[in-house]
Formats: C-alpha cells, sequence, structure tokens
C-alpha cells in the first residue's frame, strides 16, 4: 500500500509555533473522524449525496463494456483525441501520463505496442486547437466527447468543430470516428447521441466531475491506449477497504486531511502544495488542484452561515520547483504545507558516468540520477523542517496502475473527510456556475437574455 509520514508536521520536530501535537490531536478527533468515515460510507448509496464515486471501483459492468468497446475498435485508429475540460481531462490526463511511456505520443507504433496516440483537448485556445486539427489525421482518429451535463460550452464548441471536420471528411460514416461520455438520461449531448447513432457511456449520476476519474470518463481513454483498467480497479478496491477503518491511527486519508484542516484552523497554513518527485506524476498536482480548491473553497457551510474558507492548492514538482519555489517555502510566509509524493522503485536506472573526476563535479560518477532524485528530496524535505516549514511525505511503490489508483482514491477521500471537518457542501460549486451562466449570456444562449443585458452593464463598470 501506499504509505503517509506525518512526523515533519509535528511539534517535536518544527517547533510548537508551526507544528501540531499530532498524537493528542489523533486522539482529540478520533470520534468525530470515526462519525465523519462512518457516514460517508452510509450515505454513498444514498441518491443526492454525490458520494458515487467511492463505489466506482466496484463497477464492473462499465469495465466490461469499456473493455468490450476497446477491442472492438483495436487496431482501427492512429489517434484517441478527448474533448473536455476539468474533471473530464484532468484525470485522464494524470493516470496516462503516468502510466503510458514518457513521450507516448512521439513513440513509433512498434514501441506503443501498437496502441495509439492520446491527446487531450482540455482548453479552448484557437491556437493550440487549430495547430493540433492540423496533424491529427481525422480519419484515423476516434474521439471521444466528455460532458455529463451535455452543455458545457467549450466542450461542445470543440465537438461542433470536430464533428463538422469529421462529415466533410468521411461523409455519413463519420459516427465510427465519435464515442461520447455523458449523462445517462438528460442533457444536449445525450441527445445528440442518441439522433445521431453514436456509441455512448454512462457518467453516473451523484458523481461529480472532479471526482469521475474511475467512471468511463477515464477508464474508457485508458483502455483505448491498453492500460490495464483491471489493475485500476484493483488498486482502488484495495485502498477503499483500507479507508474504511475508523482508526485514525491506520486511516491515511483521514491523517492526511486533520492535519490539513488544523494546520488552517490552528496555525494558519491555508496554502498546500502537492510536489511529486517524478515527471510522470506531475499532472496528479493539476488534477489535485482541481480537486482540493473546488471542493473545499466555499463561501457558506452547511448551516448557511458565511465562512469564506478552503485551502489554496498549489502544484509544484520536484526537483524542477526547488530551483523556483523553495526559496520562498524556506523563507517567505509559513503559510503552507508541502506534500510530497515520493517512488521507491522507478522503471529503469541512468548512471552517471566517472568522468571529470579531477573537477568539483567528480563526486557524482558512478552513482545514479535515482540516487540524484532521491537525495534531493531528502535534502528538501530536511531543509524545510529546519526552517520549521510542515511537509507529509506520500511515499509509492513504484508507478503503476494499481498504485496511482490507490493515490488518487486516498486524495479523493481525504477531501471529502476534509470538507465534513470544514462543516461545508464539498460537491456543490456555486461559485463555477456563476461564471459559466455568465459565458451563456455574453454567447447569447436563449434564455439569458436578462442576464445578457445586466452583465454587459457591469462589464462597463468594471
Amino acid at each position: 500500500m501506499i504509505e503517509l509520514n506525518y512526523k515533519n508536521v509535528d511539534a517535536q520536530v518544527i517547533g510548537e509555533e508551526n507544528g501540531l501535537n499530532i498524537e493528542e490531536e489523533f486522539n482529540n478527533y478520533q470520534e468525530r473522524i470515526t462519525h465523519i468515515i462512518a457516514d460517508l460510507n452510509k450515505r454513498k448509496d444514498k441518491p443526492g449525496q454525490w458520494l458515487r464515486w467511492m463505489n466506482l471501483g466496484y463497477s464492473e459492468e462499465t469495465v466490461w463494456y469499456v473493455k468490450e468497446f476497446a477491442s472492438m475498435v483495436e487496431g482501427r485508429f492512429e489517434n484517441i483525441l478527448v474533448l473536455g475540460i476539468g474533471g473530464s481531462a484532468l484525470g485522464g490526463i494524470a493516470v496516462t501520463e503516468a502510466l503510458l511511456k514518457p513521450y507516448w505520443n512521439l513513440l513509433t507504433p512498434e514501441q506503443r505496442n501498437n496502441q495509439p496516440r492520446i491527446f487531450f483537448l482540455d482548453n479552448i485556445d484557437p491556437d493550440s486547437i487549430n495547430s493540433l486539427l492540423n496533424i491529427l489525421d481525422l480519419k484515423k482518429t476516434l474521439v471521444n466527447v466528455i460532458t455529463k451535463s451535455g452543455s458545457t460550452a467549450e466542450t461542445m464548441s470543440q465537438y461542433m468543430i470536430v464533428k463538422d471536420l469529421l462529415e466533410k471528411e468521411l461523409g455519413d460514416d463519420y459516427r465510427k470516428n465519435i464515442v461520447v461520455t455523458t449523462d445517462k438520461n438528460i442533457g444536449i449531448l445525450k441527445q445528440l447521441a442518441d439522433q445521431e447513432g453514436y456509441k455512448t457511456f454512462i457518467v453516473p449520476d451523484d458523481v461529480g466531475g472532479r471526482f469521475s476519474v474511475f467512471s468511463a470518463v477515464g477508464l474508457l481513454p485508458f483502455a483505448l491506449v491498453g492500460i490495464d483498467i483491471d489493475e485500476i480497479t484493483n488498486g482502488i478496491k484495495d485502498m477503499d477497504l483500507a479507508l474504511k477503518n475508523l482508526d485514525i491511527h491506520e486511516n491515511i486519508a483521514a491523517q492526511n486531511a486533520l492535519i490539513h484542516y488544523l494546520m488552517d484552523t490552528k496555525k494558519g497554513k491555508n496554502l498546500s502544495v502537492m510536489m511529486p518527485y517524478s515527471s510522470r506524476l506531475k499532472y496528479v498536482s493539476d488534477w489535485y488542484v482541481q480537486l482540493w480548491a473546488e471542493s473545499l473553497g466555499k463561501e457558506y457551510d452547511k448551516e448557511g452561515n458565511r465562512v469564506n474558507i478552503g485551502p489554496t492548492p498549489i502544484k509544484a514538482l520536484g526537483v524542477t520547483d526547488q530551483h523556483s519555489q523553495i526559496q520562498l517555502y524556506n523563507e517567505g510566509p509559513n503559510n503552507k504545507v508541502i506534500n510530497f509524493i515520493r517512488v521507491k522503485e522507478f522503471d529503469t536506472t541512468l548512471e552517471i558516468p566517472k568522468i571529470f573526476e579531477y573537477t568539483g563535479i567528480g563526486y557524482l560518477g558512478g552513482k545514479t540520477i535515482n540516487d540524484l532524485l532521491n537525495a534531493e528530496a531528502d535534502s528538501t524535505r530536511v531543509a524545510l523542517a529546519d526552517y520549521q516549514r510542515p511537509t507529509v511525505t506520500i511515499t509509492i511503490p513504484k508507478i503503476n496502475g494499481y498504485y496511482v489508483a490507490q493515490l488518487l482514491y486516498m486524495l479523493e477521500v481525504q477531501t471529502a473527510i476534509a470538507g465534513e471537518l470544514y462543516n461545508i457542501d464539498t460537491f456543490n460549486q456555486p461559485g463555477v456556475e456563476q461564471a459559466k451562466n455568465y459565458t451563456y449570456a455574453l454567447m447569447g444562449r436563449s434564455g439569458y437574455e436578462d442576464s445578457a443585458i445586466q452583465l454587459q452593464t457591469k462589464m462597463a463598470s468594471v
């Protein structure tokens, strides 16, 4: 299993002013944590609780349908193009970047075991979209359109552009190049998919976008490029079993949730840095930023009190950001908790040759890049402790589907527990919806005419 080391948040290591009396806090919050974990697991099957993401590891039917479709289209496409934004893309990017060979899209078909390349259009920058569409052979591209609501302006505009191009190139056969992941019953995309005859997969009810990576939203793209989704679901199930443990001393999601909550509310450390020491895990930080920010940044608590709370997540990469951010983390405001992700065993080893022994860099010869990376991680962690900066370290045995799934699922459960500690609705996002509605108004969507007039007035004054 993955491990959590929290000793560098303890007051014995970083001092009373910045640290926690961690065992005392665990004991103080044991009853509350027990209630939270039991309650989350009791509510996960109830409609309207938005907790059904906790069941996705057990969705054998979805796995079967995904694997069947992936087998049916195997060898037919050179490219997979995913159209989605936010939760419809970030999890897919994080997992494919972690589990596929580095520089996957630059490898030859033989180096990719004849699996397709994969591209995510997760933004609407016109230069990026045009450039990608200019280099892709759409006739040899399977397009996966992902939006639960079916009305996401960014994704649907991309879909309209790609659908038009495909139809011009393939005629009526273009439908074979589109697969849709959306709501089971409602939404514009569901309506269009039925009308056009696209193969369709479901975003389950009560699963929000930022918690959807282990639904067909993620599993379908993974299977289409040859990732073992059984290994992923096995990792989720084993981690889910571990995180049902009501004892905070044995539950790493509860431990890290409580640490972040107390560091924020007691010590004023409301920034959460996610810093993996692996380039393959770089986009886990991007995924975490949405998960943490959208879930925990709220104006009101469950009783309707205005609280304006939420720790701010920050993405970083070891060792790259030792040279761009660590100066601030060590000597700037002591308002952060840094989450390191360490990898015990990398897939490859790279030795540094024994040359230039007569110079100041000769000491590196005979060591490995693996040694250097781990030394950088250890030295940064110790240096931060010297400056009394709190850190936690998540250790993953190796990067594969089993452990990456454990990592992401643990962070999802951690987020849900943190939301209960803050006494907020972890699963709504009214701040996002307001901006969406303004966009609809500016783009002339029917029903938003009054909003457009009000918005134009506001824009003129700001």
